[in-house]
C-alpha cells in the first residue's frame, strides 16, 4: 500500500523532576514526533529529540529536513519511502530515524510486534547531591526494582568522585553503577577523575569528554580504572570501529535516533559486538514512542540494564496504553501494540506540518 498521509510535529513534555547533566538541566522534552498512515489505514510513528551540544544536529535543521522528508515520500509505497529517508541519515541522522522508525511500525516489522512476553530491565538516574536525600532516593530507586544506577558527573572532578565514593557506600553490592559525564570534562580532569576511581561496583564510565575530542576520550580511557563507554561519539559504524582501536573502551551505546531503522541498529549493534566490544542500547530523553521501539530490540539484541527510561521522566504519556513497567523492567506483553493518546498528542503539539499524497499528487 502507499503512503496516504505524513504529519510532522513538535510535542512539548514536561518532566516531573529537572533532569541535570554536565551542559544543561532538561525541564521539558520537545521531541519531533513523525505520523505517516498508509491507504488501508495503518498508522506508524517515530521520534527524535535533538538537545543541542550533545549532537552536531540542529532543531530548526532537523525540523526542515523532517518536513522535506515527509513531503517526498508521501505517495510512495513504504519500501521506497524508506529508502529515500535511509539516504539522508547522513544529512541529520535524527530526522531521518523518526522517518525510518514510524515506516518500521506501519510496516509491521517482526521486533514491534512480538509473541511472547518480553522484559527489559532498566537503569534508573540518581538525582540527589546532599547525602541524606541520596540516601533515601538510592532506597527507593532500589524498592522499584531497579538494579543498575546512573550517576551524572562531569562537573567538578573532586567533588564528582566524592559524590560517587558516597553512593557506593550507600549501595554496597545491591546494585551496579554507570557513570555518565555527558562529555563534562577535558582531558585533565578526566583523567584525574577516571585514575582515582574506586572499581567497587562501577560498570563503565561514559562519555568523558567532547564528543569530536577523540585524543581526550582515547587519554582518559587509557588512564581508567573501569572501562570506558562512548555514546555521543557514535553516530555511525565507522564511530564503533574507531572506538574499538582505543584501549580502555570496553562499550558503545546506541541510540535508535543515532542511527536510523530498526535492522540498521541491529546491524549496529552486532557491529559492536563483532569488536569484543559489549553493546548498550537506549534513549534517556524519549517518549514512550522510541522507548518502546527501543524496548523491543533490547529484548533479543543486548544483555544488560537498557537506558530508554525517558518515558518514566514525563508527567504524562503519549500512549493511550502506557507502555507497560513494572519491578524496574519495561513488560511488553504478547501481542502488545500501542495506541497514541491522540488527544493528549494535540494538546502537547507546538507546531505541525501535514502532507497529503493526493495534495503532493496535484
Amino acid at each position: 500500500m502507499k503512503i496516504d498521509y505524513v504529519c510532522v510535529r513538535q510535542v512539548h513534555f514536561p518532566l516531573e523532576t529537572p533532569y541535570k547533566v554536565s551542559l544543561l538541566t532538561l525541564r521539558e522534552f520537545d521531541p519531533f514526533v513523525v505520523e505517516v498512515r498508509d491507504t488501508d489505514g495503518r498508522v506508524g510513528f517515530g521520534e527524535a529529540l535533538i538537545v543541542p551540544g550533545y549532537t552536531t544536529e540542529t532543531v530548526e535543521d532537523t525540523w526542515q529536513l523532517c518536513c522535506a522528508l515527509a513531503q517526498r515520500i508521501a505517495g510512495r509505497d513504504a519500501e521506497e519511502a524508506a529508502s529515500i529517508a535511509r539516504a539522508e541519515v547522513h544529512a541529520g541522522v535524527g530526522a531521518a530515524s523518526a522517518v525510518l522508525a514510524a515506516l518500521d511500525m506501519l510496516s509491521g516489522h517482526g521486533l514491534l510486534a512480538p509473541v511472547v512476553d518480553l522484559s527489559v530491565p532498566l537503569l534508573a538516574p540518581l538525582h540527589a547531591e546532599e547525602p541524606g536525600a541520596l540516601r533515601d532516593e538510592i532506597e527507593h530507586k532500589l524498592a522499584l526494582g531497579f538494579r543498575t544506577l546512573k550517576v551524572k558527573v562531569g562537573f567538578d572532578w573532586q567533588r564528582d568522585l566524592q559524590h560517587v565514593e558516597n553512593i557506593q557506600q550507600f549501595v554496597g553490592s545491591r546494585a551496579t553503577l554507570r557513570l555518565d559525564a555527558n562529555q563534562g570534562f577535558d582531558l585533565a580532569d578526566g583523567v584525574a577523575f577516571a585514575e582515582r576511581l574506586e572499581p567497587q561496583g562501577i560498570e563503565l564510565f561514559e562519555q568523558p569528554c567532547l564528543l569530536d575530542d577523540w585524543h581526550a576520550n582515547a587519554a582518559v580511557a587509557a588512564t581508567s580504572t573501569v572501562p570506558v563507554m562512548l555514546d555521543e561519539s557514535i553516530y555511525d559504524v565507522s564511530d564503533i570501529d574507531r572506538a574499538a582501536g582505543i584501549v580502555g573502551v570496553g562499550f558503545v551505546k546506541l541510540k535508535l535516533k543515532k542511527i536510523g531503522s530498526i535492522d540498521m541498529l541491529l546491524d549496529a549493534l552486532a557491529r559492536i559486538r563483532s569488536h569484543g566490544l559489549t553493546p548498550v542500547l537506549g534513549d534517556g530523553v524519549s517518549l514512550e514512542i522510541g522507548c518502546w521501539a527501543e524496548a523491543c530490540v533490547a529484548a533479543s539484541a543486548i544483555d544488560n540494564a537498557g537506558e530508554m527510561n525517558g518515558f518514566l521522566k514525563t508527567r504524562e504519556r503519549i500512549f493511550e496504553n502506557p507502555l507497560p513497567f513494572s519491578e524496574g523492567a519495561i513488560r511488553i506483553p504478547a501481542g502488545y501494540a500501542p495506541r497514541i493518546d491522540r488527544e493528549v498528542l494535540q494538546r502537547c503539539t507546538l507546531r505541525e506540518a501535514a502532507f497529503a499524497a493526493r495534495a503532493m499528487a496535484a
